[in-house]
């Protein structure tokens, strides 16, 4: 039976371009006309002609009310052109006066260069009811939180190779995303985000190779009945956090295409097309991704650690016995916090270590089972001596490094 991964916080959505401030108009000096013209064409703007060579005037897609205004820019199409920034100037004035989210994407592609997602999720019919109703509202943060999903699994992806994660890197990844802005969602079935190219490549270039080798790896079980693919897929960045990400995305839809655009203004990166193929996966391919899943939790081997951190929570039923103890992790595993049971004497240091203000170092194993936020078969406990400049450290860096959604829930 296929389980979704257990969440460490509630899902989180892309931040949309509505809640952030309009973007500003770039400098026309520093503005490549080259790129300003992939970015229109790639967001629906189409050329009407121009003089061949030297500038094009582009209108608005066909679908947006400015298009019947007779709303259209100049734009030369190099910097050989001799009123090259005077036109540059007047287009992007233009666009930023005209608040299209045609506009907006393009004004935030030339501020920001953005490797660019695009979901598109075919949804069974919606009825239409004026000023949106409960139903597309809710299709429209699925597909809100299945796009943070997908981008999740590739930003852990890019941190480390495994098939489970679990708790492991989760925080990490999180704040790779911070930069990422999403466009709005038509009707719940279409859905961008852009990740900037100086900090998020990294992420989109892993997606992007695990997307084709699960899509791979889905074809070869369909064909043959067999998992190898995804047990080789593993290398290219799939894992259960993607197959569960793909699963939410397609369930409950008559299936799902995923394209990515690089940004103009830096090119392909290295290993990938210059324009990739789209992914697409059905109703069908659930199956096979749900078993995949299964597969990657299971298989994923518990790690021996050696973890040095401070006690934030000690619990026992009755006196002179062990009991349960949580760590905030300062080293030696890449979770936010842990937990274990201790024997009596084992208990006892740690109590001891938290009075005195110091942390303990515990090797064990860090368990699979509840993704790798417990340790097991506890070996050596023993408190860290600390001299006051250290503590003092201590403090300030936990002061600095907590954040609230890393807690974890309650001991069961």
């Amino acid at each position: 039976m296929h389980r979704p991964p257990p969440r460490l916080q509630p899902p989180a959505a892309l931040p949309e371009f509505g809640g952030r401030p309009a973007p500003g108009v770039p400098d026309p000096e520093r503005v490549d006309p080259a790129v300003f013209g992939v970015l229109l064409r790639r967001h629906g703007w189409q050329r009407r002609g121009g003089a061949a060579g030297i500038y094009g005037r582009w209108t608005p897609p066909a679908a947006d009310p400015a298009a019947r205004t007779g709303t259209s820019l100049l734009v030369p199409e190099s910097r050989a052109f001799p009123d090259c920034t005077d036109l540059l100037e007047e287009a992007l004035a233009a666009l930023a006066r005209g608040a299209l989210p045609c506009a907006r994407e393009v004004l935030h592609g030339l501020n920001v260069p953005s490797d660019e997602i695009r979901w598109e999720r075919q949804n069974p019919q919606i009825v239409r009811i004026p000023g949106r109703s409960p139903r597309a509202l809710a299709v429209e943060d699925h597909l809100r939180a299945a796009a943070h999903s997908l981008l999740l699994a590739g930003a852990l992806a890019a941190r480390s190779t495994a098939g489970y994660y679990g708790a492991r890197h989760r925080r990490q990844a999180e704040r790779d995303l911070d930069g990422v802005v999403a466009g709005p969602s038509s009707d719940g079935g279409r859905l961008t985000a852009y990740l900037p190219v100086a900090g998020g490549r990294g992420t989109l270039t892993r997606l992007h190779h695990a997307l084709h080798a699960a899509r791979e790896a889905v074809d070869y079980r369909r064909t043959t009945g067999g998992m190898e693919a995804f047990d080789a897929a593993v290398q290219a960045g799939v894992s259960r956090e993607l197959s569960d990400a793909l699963i939410e995305l397609v369930s409950g839809s008559e299936g799902a295409r995923i394209a990515l655009a690089w940004a103009p203004a830096a090119g392909a990166p290295a290993g990938c097309a210059a324009r990739p193929e789209p992914v697409e996966f059905s109703p069908g391919d659930l199956p096979a991704l749900r078993e995949a899943s299964a597969r990657y939790t299971r298989d994923e081997p518990s790690v021996p650690v050696q973890v040095t951190g401070t006690v934030v929570r000690m619990r026992r039923t009755t006196p002179a016995a062990g009991g349960s103890v949580r760590l905030q992790v300062l080293s030696g595993a890449d979770v936010p916090q842990v937990r274990m049971a201790l024997d009596e004497r084992a208990y006892r240091i740690a109590g001891h270590a938290h009075l005195a203000g110091v942390p303990i170092r515990v090797t064990g194993l860090l368990q699979r089972r509840g993704g790798f936020r417990s340790v097991a078969e506890i070996g050596d406990v023993r408190a860290v001596p600390l001299d006051e400049a250290q503590r003092d450290r201590l403090i300030k860096s936990m002061d600095e490094s907590l954040d609230p959604s890393d807690v974890l829930s309650a001991d069961d």
